[in-house]
């Protein structure tokens, strides 16, 4: 009971703390230096995390770069990198709040349906992360944003699964 209380009190506070404009800005303009990179964002976190791979049934237990050229992986990143731009293109203005948690919720209910686990968006995010890490202009002030911006996704979806 302690241990749910704690969680509800973590994700309380992470929607609790939207982000400001300027936090907005800074996870919207690091994310356009790499939101056409869908293809390499995928295989990154495929490459990282096999195991979220093995979540796809039409790329399960296939070589990565042997599906990496294909047009259902091109699709499926596509749609990924689309999902993550429609959020990060709404944050930071609170009129978008609902929007964002209709989203994020949708997400969680989404793919708890297929049995993805809160253990694999923590990986989701940490590939994630090291991917903006690699390719994009960045420091502590983006860190901190995209962290921010990760946490309040996060409690929402972890509240889902």
């Amino acid at each position: 009971m302690k241990f749910f209380v704690f969680f509800t009190l973590c994700v309380v506070g992470a929607i609790a703390s939207p982000l400001t404009a300027d936090e907005a800005n800074l996870v919207q303009s690091s994310w356009k230096q790499v939101s056409h990179n869908e293809v390499e964002i995928l295989a990154a976190v495929f490459a990282a995390y096999p195991d979220i791979q093995a979540k796809f049934p039409q790329f399960a237990g296939k070589d990565l770069a042997a599906v990496k050229d294909t047009a259902a992986f091109a699709t499926h990143a596509t749609r990924i990198v689309s999902f993550l731009s429609e959020v990060i293109a709404l944050s930071g203005n609170a009129s978008n709040a609902a929007a964002v948690q209709s989203l994020v919720s949708k997400l969680g209910d989404d793919h708890k349906a297929r049995g993805v686990s809160a253990a694999q968006f923590v990986e989701f995010r940490t590939a994630l992360v090291a991917y903006l890490e690699n390719h994009v202009s960045w420091g502590a002030n983006v860190a901190a944003a995209w962290n921010k911006a990760l946490d309040n996704t996060f409690a929402i979806v972890s509240a889902r699964l």
